[in-house]
């Protein structure tokens, strides 16, 4: 059968497109090779195909398979070739498959079951899903131990220690090692920023946090029998003591996943019914440090821009654990890195390794604190320091003196709004007059999901939809979540920030000398133009890039 002339007749490919696939396809089928090269979707392609062969094209998303019809077949031919049966229809198996060339997979799949077997067509990546989220992720491996996945699929870029324990043994099995491999592999296919491994009364729960959500994972309830040697597993590769399961360990993992390096930092904490265990993923070349992708509007990024290009001063960047201040710092430690300019950074831990920029790890069990780190780099003649966090008295004293003396320093803090910065500073024991003098700005944020551009739905809000301090005029038109393959029927598809940057003026010192509250400054610098993040966020709904929801998610009302 000739794919291309299939693919001609139904209208889905020109002759030199064609063409092009036909000297792109190499080793492969041209219909593969058109899709990759953009000139058809998957699902068009096996339309066509399939009408020339009498196969359904199905889309499983609309398509509900029952756990215990799935259970009647073997879960080694299912993962292995990528069917799925589906459901029973006049005597045979439908059997899902992207491939309607694959026969040896249908007459393995037919024999095991020993079942007459009707081939229907669906995309791989909904087949790949909804065998994921009906045997788990693993449950190949779980179920019995298969063909190894290529080697290279998950490196260690570390060598792990010998040990010769039975338990060590146990988590060594290639099966374990399998396992785990898949679900970092799945984890890092859904740009999960972190994965959950928790123990509980009845079983283990795997939940991956993506977009800033928690999503549970698929998994067989098999794996319960397996969650000590997991967690060996874990351990082993992030070089800790397997056999210490009453003290919390902290550990790192070097990885390279299908060509990309992965940096894994691993916090494993004694629970009420075992060990849990927190995974982050750092995906370095995922990340670009850029200001201009950052999310600022247009105003905000010409007065950080400036503020970063002071000769001397401190820049706060604020929020909780997981908005991005980190990403923002080094977005603008690379906007004004220059060979005529000495950075030094020292950070617990150095997330991310920057080109041109010194960078120094915070040891505490060894006495090199934030503090003393700076102590040191004052020494090491820098025009720019990064301090990662400010989170006592000395630390914030040495920052203000790191200023005094020339410096621009650049940090963090955690405090919920632009204006509290200025009091936590007091608070932690420096003097009001040093602060008003040497802060800068404040920069706070949060991070807020994107509204996924496939499937956002465009709506009129009724007037009780929009919170009243947001309300100037209730817009004709505004966008929620809709939901899509694309975004796993979550309607949201990545993140971006919202922020309030409060840059300090005359009146701002005056406050912050007088010792005035957050809640004084705030007011003042609303009166001055000030746009708080709330009201960034309400922006971002008005452009249609996010939603309602996600602002009142994120923010609380402001002061009215």
């Amino acid at each position: 059968m000739d794919i291309g002339n299939i693919l001609l007749s139904h209208g889905l490919l020109s002759d030199s497109q064609l063409e092009t696939a036909t000297l792109q396809a190499g080793g492969q089928r041209v219909d593969r090779a058109a899709i990759s090269l953009g000139y058809l979707t998957e699902e068009d392609s096996l339309k066509a195909i399939g009408s020339e062969l009498g196969m359904r094209y199905v889309d499983l998303k609309q398509v509900d398979v029952e756990s215990e019809f799935l259970s009647e077949f073997p879960t080694r031919e299912i993962f292995r070739h990528c069917v799925l049966p589906i459901e029973r229809e006049n005597g045979h198996v439908l059997v899902a498959t992207s491939d309607p060339f694959d026969l040896e997979a249908l007459d393995e799949l037919s024999s095991s079951a020993g079942c007459r077997i009707e081939p229907v067509l669906a995309r791989h990546a909904d087949l790949l899903e909804l065998i994921k989220s009906k045997l788990g992720v693993g449950g190949d491996t779980i179920g019995e131990l298969v063909a190894q996945r290529s080697a290279e699929d998950v490196e260690l870029l570390e060598g792990i220690e010998e040990d010769d324990s039975e338990l060590a043994q146990m988590a060594q099995q290639a099966s374990v090692i399998k396992l785990v491999n898949d679900l970092l592999i799945d984890a890092l296919e859904q740009h999960a920023s972190d994965v959950h491994l928790e123990p509980t009364e009845t079983g283990f729960l795997i939940r991956c946090r993506v977009d800033g959500m928690l999503r549970v994972q698929p998994v067989p309830p098999e794996i319960n029998q397996f969650q000590a040697a997991i967690i060996s597993r874990l351990k082993i590769m992030a070089r800790l003591n397997i056999a210490e399961k009453r003290l919390p360990q902290d550990g790192r993992i070097k990885l390279r996943i299908r060509g990309r390096e992965i940096d894994v930092r691993v916090s494993i904490i004694p629970m009420m019914y075992g060990e849990g265990v927190v995974l982050r993923l750092l995906d370095k070349q995922a990340m670009t440090f850029d200001l201009g992708h950052v999310g600022f509007p247009d105003d905000l990024y010409r007065i950080f821009r400036d503020m970063i290009t002071l000769p001397h001063g401190i820049i706060l960047v604020t929020g909780p654990t997981g908005s991005g201040k980190t990403t923002t710092l080094y977005c603008g430690l690379n906007e004004i890195k220059a060979t005529t300019t000495k950075i030094i950074t020292v950070e617990d831990p150095v997330e991310y390794h920057l080109a041109g920029i010194n960078q120094i790890q915070v040891h505490s069990k060894i006495g090199l604190t934030f503090a003393a780190g700076l102590r040191s780099i004052l020494r090491h003649d820098p025009d720019v320091i990064l301090i990662g966090e400010i989170r006592d008295g000395e630390t914030a004293n040495s920052a203000i003196q790191a200023s005094l003396t020339g410096h621009l320093v650049f940090s963090t803090l955690h405090t919920n709004d632009a204006a509290s910065a200025f009091t936590r500073l007091v608070d932690m024991g420096v003097e009001p007059y040093l602060v008003a003098s040497t802060v800068e700005g404040v920069l706070a944020q949060r991070l807020i999901r994107r509204l996924c551009p496939l499937c956002k739905v465009a709506y009129t809000p009724a007037e009780d939809e929009i919170p009243q301090d947001l309300i100037a005029e209730v817009p004709e038109q505004i966008y929620k979540p809709g939901g899509c393959r694309e975004c796993r029927d979550t309607g949201y598809a990545g993140r971006t920030g919202i922020f309030e940057l409060l840059r300090s003026d005359v009146g701002v010192r005056q406050l912050c000398v007088e010792r005035a509250s957050a809640d004084q400054i705030r007011h003042y610098a609303m009166q001055n133009g000030f746009v708080t993040m709330r009201h960034n966020g309400w922006d971002k709904v008005l452009q249609g890039t996010t939603s309602v929801e996600e602002v009142n998610r994120i923010t609380k009302a402001d002061p009215v």
